[in-house]
């Protein structure tokens, strides 16, 4: 005879079924219509250059694009920590990317949103370690933003 804890945990995917949950990378799913079709602007910056490409690795390249995502990128250094002689030893990095998932046939826009999230970084060793610990934290916040702006993409009813 089954114990309880397993009766529940093989009810748990009847459970799902009934409310309607559809695995996102299933056949008809989202994540089945955006892949390899969405047209991602193309970057002008480095911050534009790491998302698109954190976007492409997610998303694929659209080689007939269904839709078009556009974004706007923004991120700014704050201090943090101070030392004694009052120079900063960390730094965050907060970043925010605005979106907008347009289908290209109509023009109608599909989903728009913003994301935001935050890096940190130390300044405590030398220039070059503090310069490179920087670039790795915008790199770190740009994939951040780009995971978020997947997330929500693939959540989005495109019908």
């Amino acid at each position: 005879m089954l114990s309880f804890s397993r009766k529940f945990l093989l009810m748990i995917p009847l459970a799902l079924a009934a409310c309607g949950f559809t695995p996102v990378y299933a056949p008809g799913g989202t994540g089945a219509q955006v892949q390899n079709s969405i047209t991602i602007q193309a970057p002008n910056t480095r911050d534009e250059f790491l998302l698109t490409q954190r976007l492409e690795e997610r998303l694929g390249r659209a080689s007939e694009a269904r839709y078009a995502l556009n974004y706007t990128v923004r991120s700014n250094r704050t201090r943090l920590a101070v030392d004694t002689e009052g120079s900063a030893t960390r730094f965050n990095i907060l970043g925010s990317a605005r979106y907008s998932l347009v289908e290209t046939s109509t023009g109608r826009v599909v989903a728009s949103d913003s994301v935001d999230n935050f890096t940190g970084y130390s300044a405590a060793g030398t220039t070059v370690a503090t310069l490179a610990a920087e670039r790795d934290a915008q790199q770190r916040l740009m994939i951040l933003l780009a995971d978020q702006i997947v997330t929500r993409v693939l959540t989005t009813d495109l019908q």
